[in-house]
């Protein structure tokens, strides 16, 4: 009699899930800045709570006379949902079958390698829909698969983002006053949480533009530099803002290729913060993980009807999120 090689424990939820969550990330440089880190909590529900702290000068006194009153700032809470990102598939029986001698019971190594051969195809799906998520989160608007709003960052937190035109196409623009401009706006919006530096995620006809621009070009000559000769699409440094071409995509559902980033668009952020970005991690909707923390990718496997294949299915519940909205602004090549 054969065994049944799903009831080994080689293929609980646990084992799956702790293997899709092993498998290799082969999507995301967000990821690889390491923006976003993943927290896991126990709810559905993320609770932001904003304390707007409020900073005035204080005015002289006479000796001995009263203090000023000192004004306190008010606490605002929002709420979000993580949204819920099931993807399935299903692993057939010829999808194995003639891996091993009729009548074997030794097919779990090869069974396990053609089970991880279908996970790592879902993690990468799943890998470069956090990757659409956390360029949304960078850019302040986080986008469903179909291109609608799933958050407006800058709504929720009642504010209008910065746009900075850096009017590339104009031979007299000042772009090192542009860059200027949109550090100094990254810096009032910090309210108290620090960094270490700008950097730009942009499209490919913003850096085009920027690496080809007369004063940037001119700045280069000066420094006896031959740094535009070479390819500094991932790292380009001028005016204090290190600017990188980035060029995810993928296809959306009605078939269509999806640019996380416009052509001709840039988006900047401040690295080295310390609590100014992050990624939650809601629970599956599985019975095993009510009340536990959530974890980024789950996997789980259910016979078919006779044992005629086995259905695999995986989720994740993340929601990247920009917790001070304020620093992030958006660059146009052109008006």
């Amino acid at each position: 009699m054969l065994t049944n090689p799903f009831e080994q424990d080689a293929f609980n939820v646990y084992s799956l899930t702790r293997a899709i969550n092993l498998l290799p990330n082969n999507y995301g440089r967000v990821r690889e800045m390491g923006l976003m880190p993943v927290q896991g909590i126990t709810t559905r529900n993320i609770v932001v709570e904003e304390f707007e702290g409020v900073l005035t000068l204080i005015p002289s006194q006479p000796v001995g006379s009263a203090g000023t009153p000192s004004q306190s700032g008010k606490r605002k809470v929002r709420s979000f949902h993580a949204p819920h990102l099931p993807l399935d598939d299903v692993l057939h029986p010829q999808d194995y079958q003639g891996l091993r001698a009729f009548g074997s019971e030794d097919m779990l190594v090869e069974l396990n390698r053609i089970l991880n051969d279908k996970l790592q195809t879902l993690k990468n799906k799943h890998a470069i829909t956090l990757e659409h998520l956390r360029v949304g989160a960078l850019k302040g608007v986080i986008l469903d698969a179909d291109g609608s709003v799933l958050y407006d960052l800058f709504n929720e937190f009642g504010l209008t983002q910065e746009t900075v035109n850096f009017e590339l196409g104009t031979d007299a623009t000042d772009v090192r006053g542009k860059c200027f401009t949109v550090k100094r706006i990254i810096e009032d919006n910090l309210k108290g949480e620090t960094m270490n530096g700008v950097h730009c995620l942009c499209g490919q006809n913003f850096m085009d533009s920027l690496t080809s621009h007369p004063e940037v070009i001119e700045a280069f000559k000066m420094q006896a530099s031959n740094e535009l000769r070479e390819d500094v699409r991932k790292n380009f440094s001028y005016g204090g803002i290190t600017f990188e071409e980035y060029r995810g995509k993928a296809s959306a559902p009605d078939g269509s290729t999806r640019d996380f980033i416009g052509t001709d668009d840039a988006h900047f952020f401040p690295t080295g913060t310390q609590n100014s970005f992050g990624t939650v991690a809601a629970p599956a909707d599985f019975m095993e993980a009510v009340n536990t923390r959530g974890r980024l990718f789950y996997a789980k496997q259910t016979p078919r009807k006779h044992n005629r294949g086995v259905d695999i299915h995986t989720q994740s519940n993340p929601l990247p999120l920009c917790y001070r909205p304020g620093i992030l602004v958006k660059g146009n090549k052109t008006t």
